[in-house]
């Protein structure tokens, strides 16, 4: 299925039933629609679902959250009404366990590390300024980070996110010294043939928001990338 430039397959779907719909998005997809004007997750999957399911009328799907275009992995989507309230105030609540995976030049940080900054979205630009106190309109920001792979040239960080801010992952790595490989926004020595960046929201952990089942769900890494398939395969532990 493809419209314009973006396509959806449904090797993406990660985890289905009738309230959830959890994919893994590849580098270059948007989650929801934005200024460029071109085709989006959110309407790519109803068109899929309405074709799969022949439905005869409006498919419902809602966005719980969001990752960046240039960024991969997991993205939840609420098939009905209910959990989508349910979800949201999940968000809200942060007991939606997010773990990402980065991949930074080989620089000397600190094995793990727990980073509070404070983030101020600009709005012309589309990035966020990183203060190392608080300032005015800014967010706290906090995450964790541990180094759990070695390359030759790059690291692979694990990183838990306590806070939801934008840019976070991007902006706070850069301002420590190792921006994300490919974020040519954040620092990056040069981008990625495919103009992605190497973070991918690798797992989510949280209970299903009707059947309260426990939901640990990973996603495989971009499969056509050597680093990430170094990343997956062929790093040494740290």
């Amino acid at each position: 299925m493809e419209t314009g430039k973006q396509k959806f397959d449904e090797s993406q779907i990660v985890f289905e039933d009738n309230h959830l719909l959890v994919i893994n998005k590849k580098t270059g997809q948007l989650v929801q629609g934005d200024k460029t004007g071109d085709s989006s997750l959110l309407d790519l999957i109803k068109d899929f679902i309405k074709k799969r399911d022949q439905k005869p009328g409006n498919v419902f799907l809602g966005l719980v959250h969001r990752i960046d275009r240039p960024t991969s992995g997991l993205v939840i989507y609420a098939k009905t009404s209910k959990a989508l309230t349910r979800l949201t105030q999940m968000v809200k609540n942060r007991v939606i366990r997010k773990t990402y995976w980065a991949v930074v030049p080989k620089e000397m940080i600190p094995q793990s590390q727990r980073l509070i900054h404070y983030l101020q979205k600009n709005e012309k630009t589309n990035k966020a300024t990183v203060f190392i106190r608080p300032t005015d309109n800014a967010k706290e920001s906090v995450l964790n980070y541990e180094v759990v792979k070695a390359l030759d040239n790059f690291q692979l960080l694990e990183i838990d996110l306590e806070t939801g801010r934008h840019h976070q992952i991007r902006a706070q790595l850069s301002k420590i010294g190792v921006p994300i490989k490919g974020d040519l926004k954040y620092g990056a020595a040069r981008s990625n043939p495919d103009g992605g960046i190497h973070l991918h929201a690798r797992k989510l952990e949280f209970v299903h928001p009707v059947t309260n089942q426990k939901l640990e769900l990973v996603a495989p890494v971009p499969g056509n990338d050597p680093v990430w398939k170094a990343c997956d395969d062929g790093c040494r532990p740290v």
